[in-house]
């Protein structure tokens, strides 16, 4: 039977997401894009250090020559840790001053794919974005309202992202300049909340956040779900596999919104899943 336990900290997360899997520092980042902040917790000491950013950060990649790079309500930007340095390098939507970046993740060949939205959840303004290592980027997808993901399968040949607003979670089929023909994948019922950050395990099995479904999920490739994994947090946000061996689960959660948060809104969690997942992919960029 799983498992999990609530990482202590002094700080409740206001929109805990996009957790990240660092081997080289043996340690799990995550962000809370609206207080907004980045978030680290040393696998080898159990200590966890949060440093401040200027503006809402939606995600952070590791790059390969060392360093990061993050999602920022302005665009792209280089980061640097002790001491903190952040170097600005593009802007996809300058055009639209209300929105940011929501959620991103490298794949297997060096790439960010990443996805925009409107931060008043108003309009369907949102795009996914492939950056290259050159530091281009495309439009790959558009017309989201609270995009979230993405998530590669093993064999390369699948792409998985989410409209969290939709309650639809889309696959696309990976080409070699991109992805093209989305379609619907796994739908999600008035009783399952909205599926929010994901991750793909060893096994090819997609792990799904639940935003106001208190729980985690496991789907086969096929788009069946497998498994629930019940959560004390209401706004379930993301999931990511760590350590070593890749087999221990790190999920964070939200207190925005909840008028009566508990002590668990907001935590940062470990979850014993008994499953291992994949390497991180760094950005070549």
């Amino acid at each position: 039977m799983a498992a999990w336990r609530l990482i202590d900290r002094d700080v409740a997360d206001s929109l805990g997401e996009g957790t990240l899997w660092s081997a080289r520092d043996n340690a799990v980042y995550w962000v809370d894009i609206l207080a907004p902040a980045l978030n680290r917790l040393s696998l080898e000491s159990g200590a966890i250090e949060r440093w401040a950013m200027p503006e809402p950060l939606g995600w952070v990649a590791e790059r390969a020559i060392g360093g990061f790079v993050g999602g920022f309500q302005s665009g792209f930007a280089e980061i640097s840790l002790d001491p903190l340095t952040i170097t600005p390098f593009g802007d996809p939507e300058p055009h639209f001053p209300g929105s940011r970046m929501n959620d991103g993740k490298a794949d297997a060949q060096g790439h960010i794919w990443c996805g925009t939205m409107d931060m008043a959840e108003e309009h369907d303004r949102g795009a996914l974005y492939r950056l290259a290592p050159d530091r281009s980027w495309r439009v790959i997808d558009s017309g989201y309202r609270v995009p979230n993901g993405p998530a590669f399968s093993p064999c390369g040949q699948w792409l998985y992202h989410s409209d969290t607003a939709k309650k639809q979670m889309y696959r696309f089929r990976r080409t070699e300049d991109g992805a093209t023909g989305r379609e619907p994948f796994i739908r999600f019922g008035e009783e399952d909340g909205y599926p929010d950050g994901m991750t793909v395990d060893a096994e090819g099995h997609i792990w799904v956040a639940h935003w106001g479904g208190s729980r985690i999920s496991r789907f086969t490739p096929e788009g069946r779900l497998d498994r629930a994994i019940a959560m004390p947090a209401r706004q379930v946000t993301n999931i990511c596999f760590a350590g070593p061996d890749l087999d221990r689960m790190f999920v964070s959660s939200a207190t925005v919104g909840l008028v009566d948060p508990t002590a668990y809104d907001g935590g940062f969690f470990e979850v014993e899943c008994g499953v291992r997942g994949l390497p991180t992919n760094l950005f070549a960029g």
